[in-house]
This record gives C-alpha cells, structure tokens and sequence, in this order.
C-alpha cells in the first residue's frame, strides 16, 4: 500500500486467578495452565477515516470498462494547493504523486500513478504535489460507482 499504513496496536494483559478460580482452568500433565489473553487495538487507516477509496495499480481493461479516455483532464507542477470537494470525485493519476493532507490532520495519504481515487462530497485536504503531475477526473452522483 502506498499510503500510509497504519499499524495495529498491541498490547498483553495476563490473567491470574485466584487458586478457588483455578479449578475450572484445564491442566496438563497435571500442572496449572495459566491464561495470556493479547488485546489488538486497530487503528483504521486514513483512506478509511475519511472514506477515501482507492484502487491501486488499476488494470487497463478496468480503465476502459470507466471510460477513463473521456474524463477531464488536470496537469500541475511542484506545488501545494487547499483543496475541498463539493462533490464526490472520481480520479485517475496518469502521471505523478500527490500527497493528500486531510484538515486537521499531520498524517497524510499517498497516491501515485495508476491508482483510481474516490475523495467524498465535502471532504477538505491540502494537496501537495512534487513534480509534474496529470489526472483524469469525473464527478460523481451519490451511488455511482
């Protein structure tokens, strides 16, 4: 994945019970088994939090199945720029990376050229873009995919 990933959390919580407990806990060969229970705390990533979807390394055939062709296209260079969708988009990067900064946030996500992005209706980010970049876009009604 080339956006951020985000790795879950873990944590151990060992258990002891008393010995009036210990009697409904299996043996083996006649000891105690004790008991580690291991708690996962998953973070979702941000793609997830901000209900960005991604396709990544999409396939020729899924990019004229989406009559990719035919979409708007958008070029820039080095540059950062503030950005907010009054409507859900539809993106395809040709060429390029952008890094996308959601409002409020230090992290960031990651796409580069190949990836099919869907950013929702009044989703807000700054934009940062290293060098040349191309994209192909559509807006898109709610429930089109």
């Amino acid at each position: 994945m080339a956006s951020v990933i985000m790795a879950p959390s873990f944590s151990s919580i060992s258990v002891n019970r008393s010995s009036r407990d210990s009697s409904k806990w299996s043996t083996t060969n006649g000891k105690r088994c004790g008991l580690t229970l291991k708690a996962m705390r998953v973070e979702k990533s941000l793609e997830e939090l901000y209900e960005v979807r991604v396709e990544r390394k999409v396939s020729p055939e899924r990019v004229a199945e989406l009559g990719v062709s035919r979409w708007s296209m958008w070029k820039t260079g080095k540059c950062k720029l503030p950005w907010d969708w009054q409507v859900d988009q539809l993106v395809y990067i040709e060429e390029g990376e952008v890094r996308v900064v959601p409002e409020g946030s230090k992290q960031y996500m990651r796409f580069v050229a190949g990836d099919l992005v869907r950013y929702p209706k009044w989703f807000e980010a700054d934009l940062w873009f290293n060098g040349p970049y191309q994209e192909r876009y559509s807006f898109r009604a709610y429930g089109d995919d």
